[in-house]
């Protein structure tokens, strides 16, 4: 689900926006984070197992396969905001119109021709599955069917992340994040996105 993974290392800004929202910050910073920590986890697994990376833009097998990604309450609003206010035409028209038919279990409605519509936002899940050696068949789960293709993130990395989106939930004491990170306390918080409903979304998206 990563797009060129390495050169991903980046943080997108968006300067005027994270002026107006406190919370786009933070999930930009975690979002840094795991990029880096994906890329650097990459170049360990390309070396260690001689396999190169075979995730690229147009493949999209994982986001019709997948049935349980994981989504964090400020992953949601960073993903309303994207799709309402960041996404231009005729897109928007596109993923307004999968938003309305969508139903609970379907596959991830971001999708279109086989790329994400969010990427800029798209989940940590999203970012942190990657899949080495060749690209899934249609239909296959490699975590499953061939689990030493598929990445284990760095956990230091996806810690980092999370101790950086906890300010959205209120804690902000270092301490605290650290006694959050290591009760999983964000874990407890997390939604299924394809058991979303996603009308509320499509109804708020412009023409």
């Amino acid at each position: 689900m990563s797009q060129k993974v390495k050169k991903v290392t980046e943080r997108v800004s968006f300067p005027e926006d994270e002026k107006l929202r406190p919370w786009l910050p933070l999930l930009l910073d975690a979002y840094a984070i795991i990029d880096k920590g994906v890329s650097i986890a990459v170049r360990e697994h390309e070396k260690e197992y001689k396999s190169k990376l075979a995730c690229k833009k147009g493949c999209g097998h994982c986001c019709r396969t997948h049935s349980d990604i994981p989504l964090y309450p400020l992953e949601m609003v960073g993903i309303y905001w994207y799709s309402i206010e960041k996404s231009g035409r005729p897109l928007r028209g596109i993923i307004k119109k999968q938003l309305l038919e969508y139903r609970k279990g379907d596959p991830c409605p971001f999708q279109v021709d086989n790329a994400c519509a969010i990427h800029t936002v798209r989940p940590l899940a999203c970012r942190q599955f990657n899949v080495f050696s060749r690209p899934c068949s249609e239909g296959e789960d490699p975590y499953y069917t061939r689990r030493i293709d598929v990445l284990t993130p760095i956990e230091k990395y996806t810690h980092e992340a999370i101790k950086m989106m906890l300010p959205f939930y209120g804690i902000t004491d270092e301490s605290a994040k650290v006694q959050a990170v290591k009760t999983g306390f964000i874990h407890t918080q997390v939604q299924v996105l394809q058991a979303c409903k996603w009308e509320e979304l499509a109804l708020r998206i412009g023409e």
